[in-house]
């Protein structure tokens, strides 16, 4: 109760004539989703317009395009490749439609071209063989690419991205042993995109836990194979010897950016240090922690990433914007912990408007002496700061109180956006209504109208400073004009 009486008191000190650099939007330039054929539902492309008009999105990434289901390969009697593009057209012809482009991961093995019958566990059983004649692997991809240069023409396919197969250093890859048979994988699938046209850009290793990308920039260099950026992942509670080799215990708020760090200067240290890197999956959890994934924590947790990853990488894949997501079977109830911005039923949840408050920030970051704010600059003048209050997910916290001083500016009028329990959450409304697993479309339309952020609350500045009060596990985004 005492914390609650004397909530913990910061000032932090905005000066407008602080350094600045530039600060494109890295976090949200491309999100991650449910595999290929899941693309033509009408669930799936609702929730991408909506995520698109929150954070004007460019690129999205999704498993098994090679999937038997999207009907792309098959083998006549005498062994020879079927190729059918209908679905392949309906999926790539959809994301268009609606100003996303695809970043197109190669995966997974169609089981007439598998060596043998290894399929992994999620719940649409993709084969993560080998394929039985890499010739015939070559030459999916070579047609498959060819494909949509004639469909989609080379200056529009040339801004899409290529990146071989999936977690390689995991289960989702049959190949032994596991690191040079995906070097012979990449080799094959790079090769064949770049004899369509050069211009098309190809990457991976697309490895979990940050593994494998020194080792896979040498053996493109030694062996002269064509790579144009470098795509890995890790999540917050991702282990330690799992990504750096140590028994230290690394909290969810760091694991990421640390991973990033250690990437981003292994590409340093190359032979090849101006090579993009891309993190095409990352969020707090790997696991379905409801916790996490479906509450206000997901509020500062993407602040705070976000001001410790800028500067170390060229994009981040929030994986996923939408639960319209079947990687463990279909989902039974919207609140499980699924790794989308939107829940099943279109509701969306706190990290959705997370993302939707970050979006205003501007694109010059100004110098703060803060751990727990990012200040930018806007084109129109603005200035447009992020302050959160951490705390652990399942954990009750402290508030927090933040007085702001200006310093070098003029500006006198403040617009204070907030995320937390009370404001863009739908708990209390999903509880008053009695937690429902199949909720009704009146009960929909009311989650839906409960995540709506208020209007943003406007206050004039005092003495240059102003001083806001944040609970545990919220977000704020102010705009000062």
């Amino acid at each position: 109760m005492n914390a609650q009486v004397n909530p913990k008191r910061d000032v932090i000190v905005v000066d407008a004539n602080a350094p600045a650099h530039p600060f494109p939007h890295f976090w949200e330039k491309m999100f991650g989703s449910g595999r290929a054929v899941l693309t033509l539902r009408d669930s799936y492309r609702r929730d991408l317009r909506e995520v698109k008009q929150a954070t004007d999105f460019e690129y999205v990434r999704f498993h098994a395009i090679f999937h038997d289901e999207v009907g792309l390969y098959d083998e006549d009697s005498q062994g020879d490749p079927l190729y059918n593009f209908s679905y392949v057209d309906q999926i790539y012809d959809g994301l268009l439609a609606n100003g996303v482009k695809p970043f197109v991961e190669l995966s997974f093995m169609p089981r007439k071209l598998a060596a043998q019958n290894n399929l992994h566990s999620f719940w649409y059983k993709p084969s993560v063989s080998p394929p039985k004649d890499w010739a015939k692997w070559a030459g999916l991809v070579s047609v498959f690419t060819k494909h949509l240069v004639d469909r989609y023409g080379i200056d529009e396919v040339a801004q899409w991205y290529f990146e071989v197969w999936n977690e390689p250093n995991l289960d989702f890859w049959a190949g032994e042993p596991k690191q040079a048979s995906y070097w012979e994988l990449y080799d094959h699938a790079a090769c064949a995109i770049k004899s369509v046209n050069p211009r098309l850009r190809v990457g991976g290793p697309a490895t979990a836990q940050a593994a494998w990308v020194d080792a896979f920039i040498k053996h493109c260099v030694d062996n002269n194979v064509p790579v144009d950026f470098v795509s890995t992942h890790v999540y917050g509670d991702d282990l330690a010897r799992d990504v750096f080799g140590t028994d230290e215990v690394i909290p969810r708020d760091k694991m990421v950016c640390r991973a990033v760090d250690k990437v981003h200067n292994q590409i340093e240290a190359s032979s090849m240090p101006r090579l993009p890197l891309i993190w095409s999956e990352f969020n707090a959890t790997y696991k379905n922690m409801p916790e996490v994934t479906d509450s206000t924590y997901m509020g500062p947790w993407l602040a705070d990433t976000i001001r410790q990853c800028d500067g170390l990488v060229s994009m981040m894949s929030y994986w996923t914007f939408s639960d319209v997501f079947e990687e463990q079977g279909v989902v039974k109830t919207p609140f499980y912990g699924g790794y989308g911005l939107i829940a099943a039923g279109g509701i969306p949840k706190p990290a959705y408007n997370a993302f939707k408050l970050l979006h205003k920030l501007g694109d010059q970051r100004i110098a703060l002496d803060s751990d727990s704010a990012l200040l930018t600059r806007r084109r129109d003048g603005a200035l447009v700061l992020a302050v959160w209050n951490y705390a652990p997910p399942g954990q009750s916290g402290s508030p927090r109180t933040v007085t702001l001083q200006l310093k070098n500016t003029k500006l006198r009028r403040a617009t204070i956006a907030l995320l937390d329990r009370e404001h863009g959450d739908y708990h209390s409304a999903y509880e008053k209504i009695g937690s429902p697993q199949y909720p009704t479309q009146a009960q929909i339309r009311e989650l839906r109208k409960a995540t709506e952020l208020p209007d943003p609350e406007t206050r004039g500045l005092k003495n240059n400073e102003l001083t806001i009060a944040l609970p545990a596990q919220s977000l704020a985004v102010i705009e000062l004009k």
